[in-house]
């Protein structure tokens, strides 16, 4: 075995220079460095990519696969409830959210939400098979997935029309995480027969209040504003 004169690194026979420091290897009873194979390939190659079509049909295949499974176990052995109702809905949220990755990249944002909104109350619907009764459904959750799905769209919309700036979006997101948690305790307490009052979420609506209120301070100050994107580094 050879050495490199320069660096001392131990060397293949089969190579002429040193791949540290590229010094030539000279070894004089060694006469057959020339005719052995490189150590290793010097032809180069590249990955084909992966298309989205076969990407979705793995990815709907394994959700399918799952589903199925799932409702055939319910149903021929642990038959005792409508438990793979979950699995199922999980598998359709899933399928879903792949929709503006996979299937169709150019799915208008608004769409993709709508989407997510009635994906999640299919899932809600869908539990109710293995509860009591649907009263929690119709009076409960769907008035708050369909509240937060239309939040998110304004939101969206709110960006991409008015700004897309840090500072914008988050006061759309504070001021939208305030009329979720407002609406949240009024359906709550309307679900219980309680009065309609606020409790909890006036402790969050003052929080998120401030908050709008020094960031809509910070967007009407052009030279407030650029201080804190210096600092914030954003």
């Amino acid at each position: 075995m050879s050495y490199c004169v320069n660096c001392g690194v131990e060397l293949d026979h089969s190579l002429d220079r040193c791949p540290l420091c590229n010094t030539p290897v000279l070894n004089p009873n060694e006469n057959d460095r020339q005719d052995s194979p490189p150590p290793f390939s010097k032809e180069s190659g590249h990955v084909e990519p992966v298309k989205n079509r076969d990407v979705i049909l793995l990815y709907s295949l394994v959700l399918i696969a799952s589903g199925v499974s799932c409702g055939l176990l319910n149903l021929l052995v642990f038959n005792r409830s409508f438990w793979s109702l979950y699995i199922i809905g999980a598998c359709i949220i899933l399928w879903v959210l792949a929709i503006p990755v996979f299937v169709y990249t150019r799915l208008p944002v608004y769409f993709s939400l709508l989407l997510d909104g009635l994906a999640i109350g299919l899932y809600e619907y869908l539990i109710t098979f293995n509860t009591s009764g649907s009263r929690w459904f119709s009076e409960l959750a769907l008035p708050i997935t369909a509240i937060a799905t239309l939040l998110a769209i304004l939101i969206a919309a709110l960006c991409r029309r008015v700004s897309s700036s840090f500072l914008a979006a988050s006061l759309y997101i504070f001021v939208g995480i305030a009329a979720l948690c407002v609406s949240i305790e009024l359906l709550v307490r309307r679900f219980l027969g309680k009065d309609l009052l606020l409790t909890w979420s006036a402790v969050v609506l003052t929080a998120c209040a401030i908050i709008a209120v020094a960031l809509l301070t910070m967007l009407s100050r052009s030279r407030l504003r650029s201080a804190v994107r210096r600092r914030l580094h954003f």
